[in-house]
C-alpha cells in the first residue's frame, strides 16, 4: 500500500482531543486521522446508497407488481385458511 503526506489544520481543541485519543488508544495520530476518516467515507458511502434506495422505492410498486403482489396474498390467504 502506498502512502501519502498531508498536512492537516485543525483548531486547537480538535487537535488536542485527537492527541488525548491516540494516546489512550496507543495509536499514532496518522492512524487515529486514518481510521476516523475511513469511517467517515464508509458512512457517506451508506448514506449515499440507502438515499439511491429510498429513491428507487419512492414511487412505489408498479402494476406488474401489484398484481403478483395481490396473487401472492391470495395464495397466503388460501393455505391458512386451508390449514384451519
Amino acid at each position: 500500500m502506498t502512502y501519502v503526506k498531508t498536512a492537516v489544520s485543525l483548531q486547537r481543541p480538535l487537535f488536542d482531543a485527537m492527541e488525548n485519543l491516540a494516546h489512550s488508544l496507543n495509536l499514532s495520530r496518522s492512524r487515529l486521522m486514518s481510521l476516523a476518516l475511513e469511517d467517515f467515507i464508509h458512512r457517506h458511502e451508506n448514506q449515499r446508497l440507502l438515499e439511491s434506495i429510498n429513491e428507487a422505492y419512492a414511487d412505489g410498486p408498479d402494476p406488474e407488481e401489484e398484481a403478483i403482489q395481490r396473487g401472492m396474498r391470495r395464495i397466503q390467504r388460501r393455505l391458512v385458511e386451508a390449514e384451519r
